[in-house]
């Protein structure tokens, strides 16, 4: 009987809903799902309030975040550049895409995105939604169109029915499209690392070593690499080895601003460990590297970043301490991040 009553209120619902003019298709059952905020993360992106993981929104995410119609050739996906094992970078000093043109820069990798206010090296995308356009069209990445996107996925029965539950009818829009893959970026959070679990006090502890890299970061590194994102998602030129791409200009491609040549966002220190090479074209093979040139004296340059010019342009560190801030860096590793499902 109560199945009989359930079944007869929704077709009253759906004629009550005809009879005033609004559509039938909102009545479906995709329920949202809820982000989980970390203890000291910083609040979410409004963005994340607008457009809400839902349970089908991030299934055809996931979806299309892997499948390679994406690319004009349909030969690279996202996934092709963000493999979630390297925390969802390639392992390449540059991004490269189909018919193996070689991108401007290293391939950033995808992880809290949910709590971020800039996306790409140079900030030029606020809105996570916007974002999956700029591989999408790219010459050096999947040179294809939202259009043609739309064409090949209209052929697909698969499709149809994901959309249909991901938004209530068969439509296959650009809007749709860029929700639902940043619904499925917005899910994907790393906040379980053994740093974070001494910070929770859930019965680990760091070894000696990476006590006292945990004193050095405080000391020399968490100016730039604070909160606990560890970057505070500044722009700032830190005298790296420069691209020389005449394309590349860093933060001044996206302002104009002679101040903010060859600044780039201050990357996230989470699962560094998985994410080498590092800089911006992928200039260093690893993190001893990093820390060397630190050491050794970086470029100057008219806006070189304030903290490297009041200490000589350089971070001083002794072998020893480079090696205990390596052995705290990689208590920032995330393996249930990074394993594969």
């Amino acid at each position: 009987m109560k199945k009989t009553f359930g079944i007869f209120a929704i077709v009253l619902l759906l004629l009550s809903c005809e009879a005033d003019g609004t559509e039938a298709s909102f009545f479906y059952d995709n329920p949202e799902i809820p982000i989980y905020i970390p203890k000291g993360f910083p609040e979410l992106n409004p963005s994340v309030k607008a457009n809400p993981p839902t349970l089908y929104g991030v299934e055809l995410g996931k979806k299309l975040f892997h499948d390679k119609k994406l690319s004009s050739n349909n030969s690279i996906s996202c996934a092709s550049c963000h493999q979630q094992s390297n925390a969802f970078t390639d392992n390449r000093p540059q991004a490269i895409g189909v018919h193996h043109r070689i991108g401007l820069r290293n391939t950033p990798p995808i992880q809290n995105m949910s709590f971020m206010r800039f996306y790409n090296w140079d900030g030029n995308i606020l809105l996570l939604e916007k974002q999956p356009l700029v591989p999408i069209v790219t010459h050096e990445e999947m040179d294809s169109s939202i259009l043609e996107i739309i064409d090949k996925l209209s052929n697909d029965p698969d499709y149809k029915k994901l959309f249909v539950k991901a938004f209530g009818d068969e439509e296959i829009s650009p809007q749709r499209i860029y929700n639902s893959i940043a619904q499925y970026e917005y899910t994907l959070i790393s906040a379980n690392s053994k740093y974070d679990r001494v910070m929770r006090n859930e019965g680990e502890a760091f070894t000696a070593s990476e006590l006292r890299g945990y004193q050095i970061f405080e000391q020399k590194c968490a100016a730039c690499h604070s909160t606990e994102l560890f970057t505070d998602q500044s722009f700032r030129n830190i005298g790296f080895p420069t691209n020389p791409n005449p394309d590349e200009a860093g933060r001044g491609r996206v302002t104009g601003k002679p101040e903010d040549y060859m600044s780039f966002r201050v990357p996230s220190l989470r699962n560094v460990e998985y994410t080498a090479p590092y800089g911006s074209f992928g200039q260093f093979s690893t993190l001893k590297e990093v820390l060397d040139y630190f050491d050794n004296g970086v470029i100057d340059a008219p806006n070189l970043d304030p903290i490297l010019k009041e200490n000589g342009n350089s971070i001083p560190l002794t072998e020893g301490e480079k090696e205990e801030l390596i052995a705290f860096m990689k208590t920032l590793s995330d393996a249930n991040f990074t394993a594969i499902e």
